[in-house]
């Protein structure tokens, strides 16, 4: 199946890419330029797809980033520290992404005469984010086939909508993919920051997973402290 990966360069989408190389079913990568705070996972994302020699499209939509204000990713707003569920996390929404970016992927696979989409949105997203829940997801699905109709076949994949992030640390360990290599930190300056929600959740899920993390985090001990005030 040839499917184009929406790829950010971070730990889950990289893996996804992996996993569908592994497949067989790998097609292309595209990333999104929307002026996000953390503009260097772009080259994560670009790094990846040189690595696996695949397409890769750079999508630059910074003035849609632009009017999507008030969002600690695109805006003047702090990116909080502290556990990935925390409602606190609510400031990193930006809205209605995930539904931008699938319809210019969409509309990208069916030129492109491509099979799929695929997504890497899992079950640890669905505590903030609307557009990572299955509901989202078969909803979207839904309204592609009408939108393509009598043009163009595009599935939706999201492997990982129902399973957690340490299930995609296992999966991307199995498929080989280099951890060292991706991107999580929402604060985006030279290493992550290991307090952000993002950082939280990676350092979490290689602990669950039993998988050793390559991550080098500024702060590497905070993590522990953010889950256990979660689980109190």
């Amino acid at each position: 199946m040839n499917t184009l990966v929406v790829c950010s360069g971070g730990l889950d989408s990289v893996s996804l890419a992996y996993v569908l190389v592994e497949q067989g079913n790998l097609g292309a990568i595209v990333t999104f330029d929307y002026n996000q705070r953390h503009r260097r996972e772009i080259d994560f994302a670009r790094r990846a797809a040189e690595r696996l020699g695949k397409p890769f499209h750079l999508v630059d939509i910074q003035p849609i980033g632009a009017v999507l204000s008030g969002s600690a990713l695109t805006d003047a707003v702090d990116v909080p520290d502290g556990h990935y569920a925390e409602d606190t996390m609510k400031a990193t929404i930006v809205p209605n992404r995930n539904a931008i970016m699938l319809t210019i992927a969409f509309g990208l696979a069916a030129a492109q005469k491509m099979d799929a989409v695929a997504i890497a949105v899992h079950g640890g997203d669905h505590f903030i984010y609307p557009d990572c829940r299955p509901g989202f997801i078969d909803s979207f699905a839904a309204m592609q086939a009408q939108a393509l109709d009598g043009f163009a076949e595009v599935r939706l994949l999201a492997p990982f909508v129902e399973r957690s992030k340490a299930d995609i640390v296992r999966a991307g360990a199995e498929a080989g993919t280099p951890f060292a290599q991706t991107w999580s930190c929402y604060k985006g300056g030279d290493l992550h920051c290991g307090r952000c929600g993002t950082c939280v959740e990676r350092r979490e899920a290689f602990d669950i997973a039993g998988v050793s993390d390559p991550t080098v985090y500024a702060d590497a001990d905070f993590w522990r402290d953010a889950v256990s005030r979660r689980c109190a």
